[in-house]
């Protein structure tokens, strides 16, 4: 591949596709390496830091003026599994077929890491100075909770963020479709992880004995809650900004189901009645839980007196574990003892400096964008860097077809971005680099935030 190629964003993400970074194990260090050297070829400097030699995290520096804080864009090589999943191309193929990559990792994030190489090694090409400097950083272990990536850099080396305020990371600038309206998302927040186990414990014995209310039926009783109860509502300030920016751009009928929204005791049924935008909507208004895991017996001929049920939930910003499980617990009848495995705490309260500068350069792009400020049902590394006092904005702008559905394609079969999407966002992110200054001084943010994130920090 020559080097004028290879800086394409297209050509880029076809090739980090083909690097099988399945986590786990990860195997990220021939992924990493191919993205320093194509930022090396084009004159930057890059260092490597990791917990071992196969997992290395990568940052680079585009050197500015000094006249505006750094810029830190991020993001992650490995990816989830395609196991027992029916793909009609080669998930590790990087195929480019009827105007789309497809690939695992073409939305989540190799997409997002081509989109900042590209627009990166364009701004050195062209001998382009931002105000301050651009970091960016390629990390490991994202799906796997980002102890050896995010999470190691944050830990082990903060000297590399000194001075950094915003970032670019997953996942926004992708359109929200309504009432005939292109609304594009961009994350300012984002939910909480939290790991639970479920263990659930009663009489067992030999596998030819009648054996009623056991193990295993209170398991089915327990999914079958999951499955049909939810969670109760609470409406956060960070989901209240964007359900009244939506309907300040919305007809008079669409506008006042909306704002019915921000009632907790009509939020169910004005979901039912958004339709397909309601299903993407509730995870924004109450906690979530799924099972992923099933653990239990031995052998046939013995049933067993304790099934462990692996729970993935996510919680609302302004909340902890504590909260959640006292909402578990009623919805189940507390028919298992649960118990939190991990949790990580991720900011409440986001620092809006960027958002009106970044959704002007949306608008730039497609006159018809509306920008609107997102809390992520799901989590990122941007949980880590905002312990150092940095504020992640979801920024790798698509713009997708209509009918393209992004969250239904994230971690599922058949994963694929369309060219044309890659392109949009390579133009966005390189835009960003040449006037991250001038944006931040225009909000009055240049200086590092709020002056509640300031003291934050000091503290």
């Amino acid at each position: 591949m020559n080097e004028a190629k290879a800086e394409r964003p297209v050509e880029i993400l076809q090739r980090l596709i083909r690097f099988d970074t399945t986590n786990p194990p990860g195997n990220e260090r021939p992924c990493v390496e191919y993205i320093a050297g194509l930022l090396e070829a084009a004159g930057l400097e890059t260092e490597k830091y990791g917990a071992s030699a196969e997992r290395p995290n990568l940052v680079a520096r585009l050197p500015g003026r000094g006249e505006a804080p750094p810029l830190l864009m991020y993001g992650h090589v490995d990816v989830v599994t395609t196991a027992h999943q029916s793909w009609a191309h080669a998930p590790f193929g990087g195929e480019l077929i009827d105007g789309y990559v497809w690939g695992r990792g073409a939305l989540d994030m190799k997409g997002g890491l081509a989109m900042m190489a590209s627009a990166l090694i364009r701004a050195r090409r062209e001998r382009l100075q931002p105000a301050g400097d651009i970091l960016f950083a390629v990390v490991v272990d994202e799906e796997a909770g980002g102890g050896e990536g995010a999470r190691f850099l944050v830990e082990r080396r903060p000297d590399l963020f000194q001075g950094v305020r915003h970032a670019l990371g997953e996942f926004g600038g992708f359109p929200l479709r309504l009432a005939g309206r292109r609304f594009y998302m961009i994350q300012v927040a984002e939910k909480q992880s939290c790991w639970l186990e479920a263990t659930i414990r009663r009489p067992g014995g030999h596998g030819a004995r009648p054996m009623r209310g056991g193990a295993m039926a209170t398991l089915g009783r327990i999914l079958r809650a999951l499955d049909r109860r939810r969670t109760p509502i609470h409406v956060t300030p960070v989901t209240r900004r964007t359900i009244e920016a939506l309907a300040r751009n919305v007809p008079l009928t669409t506008r006042v189901a909306l704002r019915l929204l921000l009632l907790p005791r009509l939020t169910d049924r004005i979901l039912r009645l958004l339709g397909p935008a309601g299903r993407s909507f509730e995870a924004l208004f109450r906690h979530t839980v799924n099972a992923t895991i099933v653990r239990s017996g031995a052998t046939r001929n013995v049933v067993p007196s304790e099934v462990v049920l692996g729970l993935d939930a996510r919680i609302l910003p302004g909340f902890g574990p504590d909260d959640l499980l006292d909402e578990l617990n009623d919805l189940l009848g507390g028919e298992a003892d649960l118990r939190v495995l991990l949790h990580d705490q991720a900011p409440s309260d986001p620092d809006y400096g960027l958002l009106d500068g970044l959704g002007e350069i949306l608008r730039e792009l497609d006159p018809k964008a509306i920008p609107v400020p997102f809390l992520l049902p799901a989590s990122t590394d941007a949980r880590f860097f905002s312990r150092l006092g940095i504020q992640t904005y979801g920024f790798t702008p698509m713009r997708l077809p209509e009918r393209f559905d992004f969250f239904a394609t994230i971690h599922a079969a058949d994963e694929r971005i369309p060219v044309d999407a890659l392109e949009f966002g390579t133009e966005a992110m390189y835009r960003v680099i040449g006037r991250y200054g001038a944006l931040a001084r225009r909000t009055g943010r240049g200086d590092g935030g709020s002056a509640r994130a300031r003291a934050r920090r000091r503290r």
